[in-house]
């Protein structure tokens, strides 16, 4: 019979299935990111982890391992690890039986398809179709990172099940599913600040689309190109890449509208001021009621909303110098994100368009308005603040440091909490800052 655990470390092992083989590695992981290869770096034998996790010791063990184990929980002390098990685990957050609900639905689909040897159940398919769309459909929810982990779970899954099939149809279909997957990743990549994992992540899916023959893909993954292209300095690519995107055949109006629009942009980074009219022009137009399964059929972070549309074309035009067609459409993209129901409102594209809005009455040489609009860009937690929010922000608080504001103490005030709020952003604090230095410039 399985005795109860004696201690909360005992207690936490068993919570995180950690035998003593995987604690002694968890162990040893942390002694040397605490005291380095060396002989201060405490170890644990399998005799010394059975009295600690059975209560057999009188007080704590040296300091060094206690702060090893601190280091493992950090959200326990010592002598709460050493003392008795909780009832239950504070720590634990609510949504906690959600998600251990949705891991045993998991694992028992799992178990259940095992069975199979050349094929896999087409109900296996519909479960990781169902969850690639439910990860395109939550992106604007999720923080960049959280987001990365769970699009690159689900891509492993999708590998996993490649490889338990020999079936056409069923390898068809799981390689159009790893090449959403990978698109999912390549703009979580972006908006992390990684911009060459990010293009390498949107070729695998445009690879997986050429394979497959899914164009609404491959020309996902070419506007993402584009984008990548624009902001790492090379706008003459990124016009190419939407062109050629924009040629392939089986797109919808959503999709067009997406193209045209990182099109306008590219134009827009080039100075050629007419061609980026014409493109924010056509990103307009109604089109002809074509839908695509990709960016209709999946949408969410796949699909290219209104608001979404707005707050882009304000971009473009802060790019071509229009401030008064800038602040129109970054006042109608806070409107229409404002109608959405809260869950359906993405607090990067509120953000982004509040500093294109700020940026247009700076223009303006409004900077009271200005630090209206930019309260909307503050409430964004620092785990959300994607790459296009730091990169417009940037750019604000280089327009503040111009002469004109010298001692003025509202832009400076700005200025300040913009480079502050970015240092703090996933781009700047985990990303590669460098890359960041070259597009803020």
């Amino acid at each position: 019979m399985r005795t109860e655990p004696r201690t909360l470390l005992a207690w936490l092992c068993n919570r995180d299935k950690l035998t003593y083989r995987r604690f002694v590695q968890e162990f040893t992981r942390h002694g040397v990111r605490i005291f380095g290869s060396s002989s201060a770096s405490p170890t644990c034998g399998e005799t010394q982890f059975r009295r600690w996790t059975g209560g057999q010791l009188q007080g704590l063990p040296v300091d060094e391992a206690c702060q090893v184990l601190v280091a493992m929980w950090p959200e326990y002390t010592a002598e709460q690890l050493f003392g008795p098990p909780p009832q239950g685990d504070p720590q634990v957050p609510a949504n906690d039986l959600e998600e251990r609900v949705r891991m045993t639905a998991e694992d028992a689909h799992d178990a259940a398809d095992a069975t199979a040897t050349a094929s896999i159940s087409d109900n296996t398919i519909d479960e990781l179709r169902d969850q690639v769309t439910a990860v395109a459909q939550g992106y604007h929810l999720m923080p960049p990172a959280k987001a990365y982990e769970v699009a690159d779970a689900l891509r492993q899954s999708i590998e996993r099940h490649r490889d338990r099939t020999q079936v056409p149809i069923q390898q068809q279909d799981l390689m159009s599913l790893n090449g959403k997957a990978a698109a999912l990743l390549s703009v979580a990549a972006f908006d992390l600040g990684f911009f060459q994992p990010a293009r390498s992540l949107a070729r695998t899916a445009a690879v997986f689309g050429e394979t497959t023959r899914f164009t609404p893909l491959q020309a996902y993954a070419a506007g993402t190109l584009a984008y990548i292209a624009y902001h790492t300095g090379n706008a003459t690519e990124a016009v190419n890449k939407a062109t050629l995107a924009l040629s392939y055949g089986g797109l919808g109006d959503v999709a067009h509208r997406r193209l045209q629009a990182i099109k306008a942009r590219a134009h827009a980074h080039l100075g050629d001021v007419g061609s980026a009219r014409r493109a924010i022009l056509l990103s307009g137009e109604d089109g002809q009621g074509q839908r695509d399964e990709l960016h209709d059929g999946v949408g969410g972070e796949f699909a290219f909303t209104p608001e979404r549309l707005a707050m882009s074309t304000s971009t473009t035009a802060l790019l071509v110098g229009d401030a008064a067609r800038a602040e129109a459409d970054a006042r109608r993209a806070l409107e229409l994100i404002g109608r959405r129901p809260p869950e359906g409102q993405s607090s990067h594209v509120r953000a982004s368009a509040a500093a294109d809005l700020a940026h247009a009455r700076l223009l303006a040489d409004d900077v009271d308005g200005a630090a209206e609009a930019l309260n909307a860009v503050w409430t964004v937690p620092a785990e959300a603040r994607k790459t296009g929010i730091v990169v417009r922000t940037a750019r604000i608080a280089r327009h503040l440091s111009q002469p004109q504001y010298h001692g003025a103490q509202l832009p400076t005030a700005l200025r300040e909490q913009i480079e502050e709020y970015n240092q703090v952003s996933p781009p700047h604090r985990i990303g590669p800052h460098v890359g960041l230095l070259a597009i803020e410039a």
